[in-house]
């Protein structure tokens, strides 16, 4: 919801850097592949009951996150390092809610599974729109370029970030977050859908 205006804000310092990295040698893809093993050290921190730790290599993954992109508008962009950054923000994406049931399954099992539900029902729901969306040559630049038509949603990246920060800092508030978050992130999938309906019709 607020990642367009966070864009904003970030972008113009993430570019800075960005743009020195890609001249200095660095690959885009080799920062998506860092921000991806930095999640997957945070994901292992939590599941062994070190939450708090876990949010130095988390927050560093999201910031490569941020940087490949940059890093890419300067170098150039490629099909592949899209398809890389995408499958890796979903499986940490994932993975992160998976830490806390690992750590916890009696308190933290029912509802980190309605979450990964939900995070599916919202993702699917945003790649079948940008599928369709593709095919019929729609364009938008509310995210910046993006590899993929980027439709907007009531819980977007920064609010999952937001939210696995609270996780992290907050462990026992787990299960209520987890609810609470899953089921806006249904009604962000229903909205996708109704989205899709008016636009691509019945």
């Amino acid at each position: 919801m607020f990642d367009s205006r966070l864009r904003k804000l970030i972008d113009p310092p993430l570019d800075r850097l960005g743009g020195a990295l890609a001249r200095a040698g660095v690959g885009a893809n080799s920062v998506t592949l860092a921000g991806f093993a930095l999640g997957l050290l945070a994901v292992a921190l939590i599941a062994f009951g070190l939450p708090l730790a876990a949010l130095v290599p988390l927050l560093l993954g999201r910031l490569a996150d941020g940087l490949d992109g940059a890093i890419a508008r300067t170098a150039g962009r490629t099909d592949f390092g899209g398809f890389l950054d995408i499958t890796c923000d979903f499986i940490v994406y994932g993975a992160v809610p998976l830490g806390f049931v690992l750590a916890d399954p009696v308190a933290n099992g029912a509802a980190g599974a309605v979450l990964l539900a939900s995070f599916y029902a919202n993702g699917s729901a945003f790649l079948a729109f940008a599928a369709v969306a593709e095919r019929r040559g729609m364009e938008s630049r509310a995210q910046g370029a993006k590899t993929l038509y980027y439709v907007g949603g009531l819980l977007e990246g920064g609010e999952t970030i937001a939210l696995f920060v609270l996780f992290c800092l907050f462990p026992s508030w787990f299960a209520p977050l987890a609810w609470g978050f899953g089921a806006l992130c249904f009604v962000s999938a229903g909205a996708r859908m109704l989205l899709a309906w008016r636009i691509f019709g019945a």
